[in-house]
């Protein structure tokens, strides 16, 4: 069994707790990311923040400018989700695209005794899609070879 650690995001991104809704969205654009993990400390993950939650807390630009909220004027955890769906590392690959799949869910930080270890997303998984698809392609290439030559 493929565990998780063979393809999760160690190099983790991440925002404190304190930090507000424009450091947040900055952090977002500058990695090209979607998920950022909220943290307590260095790796106590307390929650997680979407870029579905930062278009969401943004306000319109149709609305007078002396009323809006300001991005630096939302704390993240204001925002963020608290009821985050976890993984540990050890987990098999197969049954954390499942899991992504059914509830319909973009990330599963991967949390090993209660510190934040990485991150695995849909994109994680698209990846291994791929050079599946690399692989048996490459195996088909093969068999051709091998009927025409006979060998």
């Amino acid at each position: 069994m493929l565990e998780l650690e063979t393809i999760m995001t160690t190099e983790l991104v991440t925002i404190g707790v304190a930090d507000n809704l424009d450091t947040a969205r900055k952090l977002m654009h500058e990695k090209r990311i979607r998920h950022l993990p909220v943290v307590d400390g260095p790796d106590k993950l307390v929650g997680l923040i979407t870029i579905t939650n930062v278009l969401a807390a943004t306000d319109s630009f149709l609305r007078e400018e002396d009323s809006k909220l300001h991005p630096e004027q939302i704390p993240v955890r204001d925002v963020m989700v608290t009821d985050v769906v976890t993984v540990d590392e050890h987990a098999g690959i197969r049954q954390a695209a499942l899991f992504l799949e059914k509830h319909r869910i973009g990330c599963l930080p991967v949390v090993t005794g209660g510190k934040l270890k990485g991150i695995v997303t849909d994109t994680d998984f698209v990846g291994v899609a791929i050079n599946l698809l690399e692989q048996l392609e490459s195996a088909e290439d093969s068999d051709a070879e091998f009927d025409e030559t006979g060998y």
